[in-house]
């Protein structure tokens, strides 16, 4: 037998060699048949799962938790984009929807509770946040909804932002997205549970 077989065999079980198994193993993610029943998602990880092939909620099975009946008035509505940026802007709903879109099909998991597979459409935050010049210094993103004393507050690695898989949705299954679900904007993170996904978004902040 030679050295450099049996060395070989020593990285193998060496604890760097199973870290990096383990590591690997991290990010395999489980394939979802196309007919996978809602109720066996509701504590999974939305991390380690992978949806392309599987159908969309219809919207009238969406489920939803926390406030449900805030009322946003359009005409003096403004979502304010602020921060560690050199251009801060205020945007008018008709300025949002001129922005560059991006549209995906995500799973949102609210653990023990519900899951709903929508298709989204909304803001492509790369684009935005180009916009306003973020600095050097910004390395996270803070999304706020409603404003008021319900305000619910949520922060994203800029990474993840940038790739767009946190971004702002106006849109679900081809329609504004309804009230009880966070109309005007509401937040939509790949990978992250329900809680997260920020209702009635008016205010982003680059820390």
């Amino acid at each position: 037998m030679s050295l450099e077989f049996i060395s070989g065999i020593g990285l193998l079980f060496s604890p760097l060699f199973s870290w990096i198994r383990f590591a690997h193993a991290k990010i395999q993610k489980v394939i979802l048949p196309i007919d996978t029943p809602r109720e066996e998602l509701f504590y999974k990880n939305p991390a380690e799962l992978d949806t392309h092939k599987l159908d969309l909620t219809p919207l009238q099975d969406f489920k939803t938790m926390g406030i449900t009946d805030h009322h946003t008035d359009l005409d003096t509505w403004r979502l304010e984009v602020s921060g560690h940026v050199d251009r801060p802007l205020h945007l008018r709903y008709s300025e949002i929807l001129t922005l560059p879109t991006i549209e995906r099909d995500v799973l949102m998991i609210c653990p023990g509770i519900f899951a709903n597979h929508g298709h989204w459409k909304g803001i492509a935050m790369s684009a935005l946040l180009q916009k306003v010049k973020v600095k050097d210094s910004g390395t996270l993103v803070t999304f706020r909804g409603p404003e008021g004393k319900y305000e619910k507050v949520e922060q994203f690695q800029l990474k993840d932002v940038l790739s767009n898989k946190v971004f702002l949705a106006y849109e679900v299954n081809g329609r504004p997205i309804p009230q009880k679900h966070g109309f005007p904007l509401r937040v939509v993170a790949e990978g992250h549970f329900g809680f997260t996904w920020v209702k009635y978004v008016y205010k982003i902040t680059v820390n």
